[in-house]
């Protein structure tokens, strides 16, 4: 008897198009880091389509992501089995071999990863949560903002809306003026009061020696979270910190990793107390539970950097995870760019079980107006 020779994915379960569009969405006002100043942000939104179903992604990134999916990814994508998104990933990863899976084709592929599960989990009716097989309900949320360009009253009202909406801890930005940083995280300190965690950001701003000695100031203000003191492109300054900061303060790294040696780097060199990887950088869904195993292995926590509708969901499915940022730009984009999103309730963000997919559709009439391409 022969064996069943392996077959295409059937007509009505194959992926009949890949539709892109990107936006950019000014800010209300110029934004600062230690390292980066910036007025709007670019959302590259992608869709896939089986028949009249339909599967949504996006990723923040240049324009250039949604000419990557248009003239390499999509026709990798077209054709394939709408039911087998990691075998889809598979295919954009070779495809992109010779720009590589890093920058704006590394989140080309993010975006349509995110929207093959969607897909997926659609097709089948069910909630992306649930698709994913999730270990928790919910994921705890921190504040994210802070930036170094606010003025001590918008500082002061950033962090009291956040307190005021119940979130357990808030972030806010360092590095731009290291001799006023003490004073700006206590003064930080003095907003929430003493129930609420403070974290900090330094985006890779300080040096090693600096970031050590600022470390013992912010520990004088109960800072438990010092993110990128360094450089992430400084792993053995990175263990460093991690090795000599006060004891209570932990040292995170990740967000700007684009595939899995950059968080085996770090895991390897035991860099960081909790890894961080951003769903709509490293590779969609598909990446970051790839990433997610890494931590498993570790016995490290996994928290996931920014895009917090999409973060929410598969966090859900990550054994070790911590919590999820809720970056104050991707906040307000994602509230203007799609209906469905979900809220803070009690410090954490509960996907619906209820809703198929991850629950989010594109308001195409308000985005129009900033369609770039």
């Amino acid at each position: 008897m022969e064996a069943p020779q392996a077959s295409s994915a059937p007509e009505a379960a194959a992926v009949t198009a890949v539709e892109t569009a990107a936006y950019r969405v000014p800010l209300e006002q110029p934004e600062s880091d230690g390292t980066l100043s910036w007025s709007a942000l670019t959302l590259v939104i992608v869709r896939v389509r089986c028949g009249p179903q339909h599967g949504l992604g996006y990723t923040y990134a240049p324009a250039a992501a949604a000419r990557i999916v248009d003239d390499t990814l999509a026709t990798v994508v077209t054709g394939s089995d709408a039911m087998a998104p990691g075998r889809a990933w598979d295919a954009m990863a070779r495809a992109v071999r010779n720009q590589g899976l890093r920058g704006p084709a590394a989140a080309a592929i993010s975006a349509v990863d995110v929207a093959l599960w969607d897909l997926k989990a659609r097709l089948l009716d069910v909630a992306l949560m649930t698709l994913l097989d999730g270990y928790h309900d919910s994921v705890p949320v921190y504040g994210s903002g802070g930036f170094t360009n606010f003025d001590d009253t918008q500082l002061e009202r950033q962090l009291r809306a956040w307190t005021a909406e119940g979130l357990p801890a808030v972030k806010i930005k360092v590095g731009t003026d290291p001799a006023d940083d003490p004073r700006r995280v206590g003064l930080a300190r003095e907003i929430i009061g003493d129930d609420v965690g403070l974290f900090v950001d330094g985006n890779g701003a300080y040096v090693r020696k600096q970031a050590l000695a600022l470390a013992e100031s912010f520990a004088a203000h109960d800072v438990r979270w010092f993110e990128e003191p360094v450089s992430s492109d400084d792993v053995a300054g990175l263990r460093l910190l991690r090795d000599r900061a006060p004891a209570g303060m932990e040292i995170a790294a990740g967000e700007y990793g684009w595939d899995i040696t950059h968080f085996r780097g770090l895991l390897a060199a035991g860099a960081v107390d909790c890894l961080q990887a951003d769903v709509t950088r490293c590779g969609g869904i598909t990446g970051l539970l790839r990433v997610s195993a890494l931590c498993d292995a570790a016995t490290l926590d996994l928290s996931a950097h920014c895009a917090p509708q999409i973060s929410a969901h598969v966090l859900t499915s990550v054994w070790h995870r911590r919590h999820l940022e809720y970056f104050a730009d991707h906040v307000r984009i994602e509230a203007l760019a799609f209906d469905g999103v979900l809220h803070p309730v009690d410090g954490a963000l509960r996907p619906d079980r209820t809703r198929p997919g991850h629950g989010l559709e594109v308001r195409d009439e308000d985005l129009e107006p900033l369609r770039i391409c």
